[in-house]
């Protein structure tokens, strides 16, 4: 009977050894998403996030080297990507050591003292020294057995913290870039503006000095010598408000890219910026690119675990041991049979009463647990909200830049055939200067358009989690 029972220990050890997992079932919350995009045709999904690589390099599609240089500076000095990437090594040093629970842990120790002893010590014997030495050489081995999943949980937590901190550095990388890119094509679209007002003002010096000619000539008025000049000046102004805006412009990219504020020369450019390759309707499957998403759904699971290690620690403890060594009143000798001590066997803790302390962290567990549900499902709600948003967005730009275009070149036309006539004395000033604010005014805000309408595809692209038309 009893070798009966010794040769069924190794068929009952994996038993033993097999964690049974106290946490509940993970199962993602379900999300009642619309059938389609309002502005499309696409079909939404499931939101399960998938993680694929971002497009690599997305913003060469603009077609600006020099965007495409500090896109990679941003990589390497930008310091809040590199915070990112410090967090993420450090959530990968947790899941390391989480990782070292599962293995049995070994320590070595030596102590060499000299001690003296009471003289009324109980039970002191009367042939025992006032003082003596008391030196020991050992090693120790333990190793828990995870019969309540405690390790393995925690193990769990730690790697899909570890996962949803590397999805948040590629959140955090996503941003960086499109905040940069945004921002590259505010600071071209203030050089569109510049160079609008540039003309505008010389156009306004020599109406400005033809309108001074006619008053020395006495054809022209005070009046309209007046507003020739208040025209310029007012223009004049304007030209210098946009160069301050380019001038901070340029700050915020050199800021965003790493490089100290006012050390870097960008000399202006007027190059046409291109749209980047997102269709209007885009599968739904590329929503669940988003980083964010899939940060938040790593976070839900850690905190899933989470709940199974507090549970885990209502349980008894079961700890595999040993210990062994020498031990002798000399240095001479200590390692010698004589002097072996050993320990062998299992340890076991219960726990009984703790005054509801772990009652409490089970609770405080699932409200985590709660915290992170919601924080996912925000986070599912604000990429669709932010889909839409640039669906709708760059629809609605597009339209209102083929207006914008149109209104311009009419307002051309009518202030050169205003100054035309006037220089003839068929129109008054006023009619000529109010032709040419209303063509500087549709001319900037065309320029304008087409800016926002570049900032609304990359506004798309992050909103879809870096994906474009190709990937």
């Amino acid at each position: 009977m009893g070798k009966r029972r010794i040769r069924s220990l190794p068929m009952l050890l994996p038993c033993i050894l097999a964690a049974c997992s106290q946490a509940p079932a993970y199962r993602p919350p379900d999300m009642a998403l619309p059938a389609s995009y309002h502005d499309g045709d696409a079909v939404w999904g499931k939101a399960r996030p998938s993680t694929p690589p971002l497009a690599n390099s997305w913003w060469t599609a603009l077609d600006d080297p020099m965007l495409d240089r500090l896109e990679e500076h941003l990589e390497s000095d930008s310091p809040e990507l590199a915070v990112a990437l410090a967090r993420h090594g450090l959530a990968l040093s947790a899941l390391r050591e989480s990782s070292a629970a599962r293995l049995p842990e070994s320590r070595l120790g030596a102590t060499i003292s000299r001690n003296r002893q009471s003289d009324t010590r109980p039970l002191r014997g009367a042939n025992q020294p006032d003082t003596y030495d008391a030196d020991t050489a050992g090693a120790g081995l333990s190793y828990e057995v995870d019969l309540w999943a405690r390790v393995g949980d925690g193990i769990r937590a730690a790697r899909a913290r570890a996962e949803a901190s590397a999805d948040g550095t590629r959140s955090v990388r996503l941003a960086l870039q499109c905040d940069l890119a945004s921002t590259w094509v505010a600071l071209r679209g203030a050089d569109k503006d510049l160079a609008i007002l540039a003309d505008a003002v010389a156009v306004f010096q020599r109406a400005a000095s033809v309108t001074r000619h006619r008053f020395d000539g006495g054809i022209a008025n005070g009046i309209d010598l007046g507003r020739a000049d208040a025209q310029l000046a007012d223009a004049q102004a304007q030209y210098a408000s946009a160069q301050a805006k380019r001038a901070r412009l340029l700050h915020a990219v050199e800021a965003l890219a790493g490089i100290p504020a006012g050390t870097t020369v960008i000399p202006p450019s007027l190059v046409p910026l291109h749209d980047l390759p997102i269709a209007p309707s885009l599968p739904s499957t590329l929503l669940q690119q988003r980083p964010d998403i899939a940060s938040a759904e790593r976070a839900m699971f850690a905190a899933n675990r989470a709940i199974g290690v507090a549970q885990a620690a209502r349980f008894p403890m079961i700890q595999l041991g040993g210990s062994g060594g020498f031990q002798s009143t000399a240095i001479a000798g200590l390692l010698s049979a004589p002097n072996a001590f050993w320990a062998l066997g299992p340890q076991v803790v219960l726990p009984l009463f703790d005054g509801g302390r772990r009652r409490a962290r089970v609770a405080a567990s699932r409200a985590e647990w709660d915290i992170a549900t919601g924080r996912y499902r925000a986070t599912v709600l604000l990429a669709m909200r932010e889909t839409e948003d640039a669906l709708s967005n760059l629809a609605e730009l597009r339209q209102e830049e083929d207006a914008q275009a149109r209104a311009a070149a009419a307002a051309t036309q009518a202030s050169r055939l205003a100054y035309e006539r006037y220089i003839k004395g068929a129109n008054t000033l006023l009619d000529v200067v109010t032709a040419q604010t209303s063509e500087l005014a549709a001319r900037r805000a065309s320029a304008q358009v087409a800016t926002r309408r570049v900032q609304a595809s990359i506004a798309l692209l992050r909103a879809l989690g870096g994906a474009t038309e190709k990937t």
